[in-house]
């Protein structure tokens, strides 16, 4: 697998984020999740790294709250679902690698993304 740059063009924090990390530039494919989305096997391939659907997902995303997501138990396949579903449940930016997945704007896992696009 090559490495993948998942990203939402119209927000601000992945526009930033993938200016400052420049994938492309380092061999990442970069892709749109709102116009292409992920496939159930990239979602399934960063599980495998991460462990957890829910650490994948987004609870800051608008639909969240007017689903009324923040009042049921979700489990795992509800959260794979959810994200396979609707693009903005996904956690973003993401970097998947053959050696991981780094999900979301924290500076830790930008830093780490950054380690792993360079090499």
């Amino acid at each position: 697998m090559s490495k993948k740059f998942f990203t939402l063009p119209t927000c601000k924090t992945c526009q930033r984020i993938e200016a400052d990390l420049n994938p492309g530039a380092c061999g990442a494919e970069v892709r749109d999740i709102k116009s292409k989305g992920v496939t159930a096997e990239e979602l399934d391939a960063m599980h495998a790294h991460t462990g957890s659907y829910e650490a994948l997902f987004s609870r800051r995303a608008m639909k969240f709250r007017s689903m009324g997501l923040g009042d049921r138990d979700l489990s795992e396949a509800d959260y794979r679902q959810l994200i396979l579903d609707e693009y903005t449940f996904l956690k973003r930016p993401v970097l998947l690698t053959d050696d991981g997945v780094f999900a979301g704007s924290a500076k830790a896992s930008v830093e780490a993304a950054r380690a792993a696009l360079n090499g």
